[in-house]
């Protein structure tokens, strides 16, 4: 059965996905007041909703407020929120009914990334990376979780440095890289809060450049190494700063990202290079390309989980002036490339992975592609008209995020953001703002992986049980 709301810019259909986020945001199970999933002390969550009353999340946010003013509710599941960049600002939206949430002003050309907490992102806003609070999150508790939203904030945490660049995080540690400087900053996923500057570690690598860092568990760092535009491999430093592995074979390295047997894989302009056990392995895209000279850069990754597959966009063209029609999919166990061609242009914004690992590309025809890990055409959706690649990479385009089975997708021409259900593989929902959206990114309101799930104490029976490049 169907469900049909109308709304003052859009009407959704929703499925039975949709339709259960929707239902989470209306189930309020209990509320705090200090922005945590306990109660002040003496007070159990119970009686801290009787004494807050009805949920505010669902109402737009002034950016002045105190971060400790904000109410919290208990929500019947995760929450996702969506923000978006346009030029002035950011919005947040609510996920399922993309219902403006709050609407922050800000300066410059804006850039977004997940802090890896699940409810934080960084807005790299001049000089700096600046904390946004979507206000949704999740609490473990033994072999469940409990999830809360409230109101979202631009807070006033920021992390200063010369051009900030990527933000990676991975087993617990997010990692923030400065191009200027090649300045590092690690800080734990838990630490982040609205009120409190953030306590990060300072590293360093040795020649400045546009690169990215990745903290593991054990306290060493994969770090790219590169000289300004020079850039031509990875290294491993110890918790000491000592080199313990090193790779100078990927040219032009880019686009970092983690699978789930711990490798990680980062992009070259002549295929991809892994780093597993300890060691780094290079891994051509010669035999997969029809090029004279071998040149095939790949610069984003994009993994799926329980897949040993990773896609990539592949530019087949040194110059840059021919738009990429191609991408990459790179079996990491094989180590073999695999090249599909899309039969239209797209760009980094486009890619993307689904619940069944498939490969998605947002084409300039205006349709979602979709291929499974083979290659093969698994399915496509007519999505928005036909696009053309703006000249400047930070000009807006439009972009695709996915969460679990859910799609966003932006379409800066009609100044759209739609919800795509990949499963059924249709719009379920379209929302016209009143901005032309640029970058998006999702909090999903979900515990981050890692996270200890073992509160001694807690009570299961009083509650209901219900994862860039330019």
């Amino acid at each position: 059965m169907l469900i049909i709301i109308l709304m003052k810019n859009s009407t959704m259909i929703i499925t039975q996905t949709t339709a259960a986020l929707a239902l989470m945001a209306l189930l309020g199970a209990c509320s705090t007041d200090d922005g945590g999933a306990e109660a002040a002390e003496g007070n159990t969550a119970e009686d801290s909703a009787e004494e807050t009353g009805k949920q505010s999340a669902d109402e737009p946010s002034d950016d002045s407020v105190e971060p400790s003013e904000r109410e919290t509710s208990e929500a019947g599941g995760p929450t996702p929120r969506l923000a978006v960049t346009y030029d002035g600002g950011v919005q947040v939206l609510e996920g399922a009914t993309l219902e403006e949430l709050a609407d922050f002003p800000a300066d410059g050309f804006l850039r977004l990334n997940p802090a890896g907490d699940g409810r934080h992102l960084f807005l790299t806003e001049g000089e700096g990376f600046r904390l946004l609070d979507a206000g949704t999150w999740g609490e473990p508790h033994g072999d469940h979780s409990h999830s809360y939203t409230t109101d979202p904030l631009l807070t006033d945490i920021t992390v200063d440095g010369d051009t900030p660049g990527h933000v990676v995080s991975h087993e617990g540690t997010g990692t923030l890289f400065f191009d200027g400087s090649g300045e590092i900053r690690t800080y734990d996923l838990d630490s982040l809060d609205a009120e409190t500057e953030i306590d990060a570690e300072e590293a360093s690598v040795p020649d400045a450049h546009h690169g990215v860092a990745v903290t593991l568990a054990d306290g060493s760092r994969l770090e790219t190494i590169g000289d300004g535009d020079d850039r031509s491999g990875a290294r491993v430093v110890d918790a000491d700063g000592e080199e313990i592995a090193a790779s100078e074979d990927c040219p032009g390295v880019h686009g970092e990202t983690a699978m789930d047997d711990g490798t990680l894989a980062l992009g070259c302009e002549d295929g991809a290079l892994l780093y597993s056990d300890g060691e780094f392995t290079k891994v051509a895209a010669e035999d997969s390309v029809e090029t004279s000279d071998g040149y095939a850069r790949t610069g984003n990754l994009f993994p799926a989980e329980g897949s040993t597959v990773l896609l990539g966009d592949r530019n087949l063209d040194p110059d840059g002036e021919e738009p990429m029609t191609e991408i990459a999919l790179l079996d990491a166990e094989t180590q073999e490339f695999t090249g599909v061609d899309v039969g239209a242009a797209y760009n980094f914004r486009s890619l993307a992975r689904g619940p069944e690992g498939e490969a998605l590309v947002l084409a300039e025809d205006g349709v979602l592609h979709a291929y499974d890990e083979s290659g093969e055409d698994a399915w496509e959706l007519e999505i928005m008209d036909p696009w053309t690649e703006p000249e400047e990479w930070q000009e807006p385009r439009p972009a695709i995020t996915v969460d679990g089975d859910l799609a966003y997708i932006t379409d800066p021409e009609s100044q759209e953001v739609h919800l795509v259900d990949l499963t059924e593989r249709k719009i379920i929902n379209s929302a016209e703002l009143d901005v032309v959206p640029n970058e998006i990114a999702i909090a999903d309101g979900r515990v981050p992986k890692g996270a200890d799930e073992d509160h001694e104490g807690h009570d299961h029976e009083e509650h209901n049980h219900e994862d860039h490049d330019h």
